[in-house]
């Protein structure tokens, strides 16, 4: 059995992978650290799996807590995985990281984005890209990767194969896309709360939402990304846009692309969150309008699934030499 540690195990993404490694075969989560909830039962923070997890608290993360550790995930806010990186790194254990903190590649972009120094650039590149659909080969052989941000993973998915393949301009890309609350994080925040969210849909994060440079990165284009807060607690819709090159079939060409993923599946009609809640699945459609010459992509995905811990268990699998599909699910929670 694989032994793993959870850094930020108290939060949203960290109880979905306790969640997603309680049925898996081969992890098991030895230390659970949540700094804040230090001392607490996990079931008082994440009542959903009481049963599971009876009897196990939080830990507080010190030097020598990874002894005896085979695999670190790691589910912190911005920052703190740049402060810990070298650390896991030098003791040699395999480590999925969620931040933001590596998943760029070059500091000048992440200053630009982020507007503050990095504090460990010698290691960005010492991180892969953590989407397997488009990095397989290189997290098999990596020691540490950077799991995709939640929108990103949702645009990419849509638009990386129709820049590819040409079929669309890729200076002219535009995606509008809306998450569950969750993707905020567990923080009581008043932009989150109930009354605040409930029956209301809005913008935020104009023209400077950071995920932009995961997106440019990733598809090598040029996106205007608009990002939406929903009133449901998980889930994205990516709604995404491109001029195209001529007449195409956007919709053959992707699941040709993806024909032999087992957790993206191309549909012919729109998706919706709730198809995907509680997976690691992705399902898309797109559409050629010979009317505006644009063609019209859409993504949905579980933000706390294939965009957070079920994408990290998936490149932990493949770093491990593991099933890849080990512990993860297309079939969605409905209604």
């Amino acid at each position: 059995m694989i032994r793993t540690a959870i850094l930020g195990a108290s939060g949203y993404v960290g109880g979905e992978l306790l969640r997603l490694i309680g049925t898996h075969r081969e992890l098991a989560p030895a230390k659970l650290f949540g700094d804040s909830k230090a001392g607490q039962p996990v079931a008082a923070t994440h009542p959903h799996l009481a049963a599971a997890f009876a009897g196990e608290t939080f830990e507080k993360f010190e030097a020598g807590s990874l002894d005896g550790i085979d695999l670190v995930f790691a589910a912190l806010p911005h920052g703190h995985s740049q402060r810990l990186a070298a650390g896991i790194l030098d003791k040699g254990i395999p480590f999925v990281d969620l931040g933001a903190d590596f998943r760029l590649d070059d500091v000048a972009t992440y200053e630009e984005w982020y507007h503050e120094p990095h504090i460990a650039p010698a290691l960005l590149g010492e991180f892969v890209y953590g989407i397997p659909e488009l990095n397989r080969a290189e997290i098999i052989n990596a020691k540490a990767v950077a799991a995709a941000g939640c929108y990103a993973t949702a645009a990419i998915l849509a638009l990386k194969p129709l820049v590819d393949a040409g079929i669309v301009k890729r200076d002219r890309l535009v995606v509008d896309a809306a998450s569950g609350v969750s993707g905020a994080g567990r923080e009581a925040k008043e932009t989150t709360a109930f009354s605040t969210v409930d029956g209301s849909f809005s913008a935020y994060g104009l023209l400077s939402h950071r995920h932009t440079a995961e997106m440019e990165m990733a598809i090598g284009g040029t996106v205007l990304f608009t990002p939406h807060l929903a009133p449901m607690a998980r889930g994205i819709l990516a709604t995404c846009y491109a001029e195209a090159n001529g007449a195409c079939d956007p919709l053959k060409l992707l699941a040709t692309a993806y024909a032999n993923e087992p957790f993206v599946q191309v549909i012919d009609q729109p998706p919706a969150t709730k198809w995907v809640s509680g997976s690691n699945g992705a399902q898309l459609t797109a559409r050629y309008d010979d009317r505006t010459g644009r063609v019209l992509a859409l993504s949905a995905i579980d933000n706390l699934g294939k965009g957070a811990a079920g994408q990290m268990i998936q490149c932990a699998n493949l770093m491990l030499g593991l099933e890849e599909t080990a512990g993860l699910t297309t079939i969605g929670v409905y209604p």
